[in-house]
């Protein structure tokens, strides 16, 4: 399982076609990471003032029909992931049926990300 942050605006605005963020066009790839700890840290290091609510598509890897590498974060993770966590990089638009399951992050009173849950 790979992890993807997404606004629901975003995941919801082309139900009916493979889900493509801006970073494919940007970086050629779709930014994703390997475990929920390291999702909560990207959260925090990137999207504190996303709009919400914040989506995490849950990913079969092994379902996806574009090419996945895993890379480390260059020049450097974000604050909290490891020096040397490889981050999975989808080569594609994520087919919605590799998505296995979609959670919502919840945040502290301090606007941190602070965990997982179902979304509703």
């Amino acid at each position: 399982m790979i992890y993807h942050v997404v606004p629901l605006d975003d995941w919801t605005a082309f139900p009916d076609r493979p889900y493509a963020p801006a970073s494919l066009a940007e970086d050629g790839f779709v930014h994703c990471s390997p475990d929920e700890a390291t999702t909560l840290a990207v959260a925090n290091a990137f999207y504190r003032s996303a709009p919400r609510p914040l989506l995490v598509l849950c990913v079969d890897e092994g379902r996806l029909t574009a090419r996945t590498e895993r890379e480390e974060a260059v020049p450097a993770p974000p604050p909290g992931v490891a020096e040397g966590t490889a981050f999975p990089h989808v080569f594609g638009p994520i087919n919605r049926d590799a998505v296995e399951r979609v959670l919502e992050i919840s945040w502290d009173e301090d606007g941190r990300a602070s965990g997982l849950r179902d979304a509703v």
